[in-house]
C-alpha cells in the first residue's frame, strides 16, 4: 500500500453492528447494559490501532414492517435496543486515550446549541477525539416521538440541516483561542474581548450565543456523513471529512469515491481531505474453511424477518406487503435512505435473491462479497479495493463483539501492518 489505509469500526450500542445475528453468537460476551463492556471495547480498538469507533443511532423502534414493533424486539433487530450513544462515547473516553469518538446525533432533532455544548464538553474531555455523524433523521417513527405526526420531507432534512451546520460550528467559534484565562490574580476567567454572541436568526434557527464551553482542542469535532442521494452527496461534500458509504463491489464504490471528490473540489475544498470508508462486514479465521464455517454460522442466526425489518425501515416502505417469493419490482419506490436502496436493488440485480432471501443476506450482512477468508485473502482485498481508487480505508462492521473483534486485531490487523 501506497498511502495510509484508515479504519473506523462501526459498533452499535445494543444488539446489532454487523448481523442481525450476532447477539446470539457463541462468542458474543459482556453485557449491552454496562460500562465495562464498553470500556473494553475501547480498549481493544486501541490494541488495533483503529482511527475511530463509530455509534450509529436512531430514535425509535421500527415498526414498518407490517406496522409492529415485533419484529424488531422479537429478534433483536437494529432498533430494539439502543443506548445514547453520547454516554457511552463518554465511558469509553474515560478507558482510552487514542481511539477516535464517533456518534449520530440528529440534525432533524436536536437543537444546535445542545448538540454544539455535548460534542464540546467530549471533544474536552477525550482531549481532541469528538467526531459527530450528520443525520437527517428519515423515519415517521422517529417524527412521532418528537411532536409530529410525519416526517419532513427530504429537501426540507437537508435545508434545516444546513443551517443548523452554519449555527453549530458558529457556535464552536463563539470563543477564541485563548479566551479561558483562569488568571486568579487579576482575577481573569475569560477574557470578554474573545467571547462573541452568535446572533443567528434564519429560517429555522434563532440562536443569540455565544455557547458556554470553552473552545475545544480541535475546534469543532469531525464531520461523519452518509449522504447518498444527490442531495445527500452535496451535503457530504460540502462539509464532512468521513463519508459512510455501503456498494456492494468496487466499481461502484470508486464511482461513488470519484463523484465526492469532485463535489467536495466544487465546493472549494481539498478532496484528499474527504476520505470515503466503505462499510465491510469481515469474518476472519486462521483457514479459509474456519472463516466459511463461522459464516455459515451467522446466516443462519440470522432471520429473515429480522433483516426484512431492518430493510423495511431503511427503505420506508412495508416489506411484508411484496410476495416474499419473488424479487423486488423493478418499479419499487422507496422514500426512505437512498444509498441503502441502490444497494439492494444492486444485490438483487446480481444474485436474483427473493425478497425473503434478501432479509436474510441482509440481516446477516452480506451484501458486499469477498472479505470472509483468511487474514491474507481479507488484507488482500481491502488492497484491491484501495488500489482501485475505490476508498481510503474501511468501516468494519464487525458481525460479533468481542470475538469477531478479537479475530481483526489478532489475525487481520497484523496482516495489514
Amino acid at each position: 500500500m501506497t498511502k495510509p489505509l484508515h479504519l473506523a469500526v462501526f459498533a452499535s450500542a445494543g444488539p446489532v453492528s454487523g448481523s442481525h445475528g450476532g447477539w446470539r453468537h457463541p462468542q458474543a460476551g459482556g453485557d449491552l447494559l454496562s460500562a465495562e463492556y464498553y470500556q473494553n471495547l475501547g480498549r481493544l480498538l486501541e490494541e488495533g490501532r483503529f482511527d475511530m469507533v463509530f455509534l450509529p443511532d436512531i430514535l425509535a423502534v421500527p415498526d414498518r414492517l407490517g406496522d409492529s414493533l415485533d419484529s424488531q424486539l422479537r429478534y433483536g433487530a437494529l432498533g430494539a435496543l439502543r443506548l445514547d450513544p453520547l454516554v457511552v462515547l463518554s465511558i469509553i473516553a474515560g478507558a482510552t486515550k487514542h481511539i477516535g469518538l464517533g456518534c449520530t446525533m440528529s440534525a432533524t432533532y436536536f437543537e444546535p446549541y445542545i448538540l454544539a455544548r455535548a460534542m464540546a464538553t467530549l471533544d474536552h474531555l477525550s482531549n481532541g477525539r469528538a467526531a459527530w455523524n450528520i443525520v437527517t433523521s428519515f423515519q415517521d417513527a422517529e417524527a412521532r416521538n418528537f411532536g409530529r405526526t410525519e416526517q419532513l420531507s427530504r429537501e426540507q432534512r437537508y435545508d434545516r440541516a444546513d443551517e443548523f451546520m452554519q449555527v453549530a460550528c458558529a457556535l464552536w467559534d463563539s470563543w477564541e483561542d485563548g479566551a479561558l484565562v483562569r488568571d486568579r490574580h487579576t482575577p481573569l476567567f475569560a477574557d470578554p474581548a474573545k467571547v462573541h454572541r452568535v446572533d443567528h436568526s434564519g429560517n429555522w434557527f434563532n440562536v443569540q450565543g455565544p455557547l458556554n464551553v470553552s473552545r475545544s482542542p480541535q475546534g469543532r469535532p469531525v464531520f461523519v456523513q452518509a449522504g447518498a442521494s444527490d442531495r445527500g452527496r452535496d451535503f457530504a461534500a460540502r462539509w464532512a471529512e468521513v463519508i459512510f458509504v455501503t456498494p456492494g463491489d468496487p466499481v461502484l464504490a470508486r464511482e461513488f469515491r470519484m463523484d465526492l471528490r469532485a463535489r467536495a473540489e466544487r465546493f472549494g475544498r481539498d478532496p484528499d481531505g474527504v476520505k470515503v470508508l466503505p462499510g465491510i462486514a469481515p469474518v476472519v479465521a486462521e483457514s479459509l474453511e474456519a472463516a466459511e464455517a463461522q459464516q455459515e454460522l451467522l446466516s443462519s442466526l440470522s432471520l429473515p424477518e429480522a433483516g426484512l425489518s431492518t430493510l423495511s425501515y431503511h427503505l420506508g416502505i412495508d416489506l411484508s406487503l411484496l410476495p416474499q417469493n419473488e424479487v423486488l419490482p423493478e418499479d419499487l419506490e422507496a422514500p426512505g435512505v437512498e444509498g441503502h436502496f441502490r444497494e439492494v436493488v444492486e444485490l438483487t440485480r446480481r444474485t436474483g435473491l427473493t425478497v425473503a432471501q434478501l432479509g436474510q443476506r441482509y440481516g446477516a450482512g452480506r451484501t458486499t462479497f469477498g472479505f470472509t477468508g483468511t487474514p491474507v485473502a481479507v488484507a488482500d482485498r481491502m488492497q484491491e479495493w484501495q488500489e482501485a481508487g475505490a476508498c481510503d480505508g474501511f468501516m468494519l462492521q464487525i458481525p460479533y463483539f468481542p470475538g469477531g473483534l478479537e479475530s481483526i486485531v489478532r489475525l487481520l490487523v497484523p496482516e495489514l501492518q
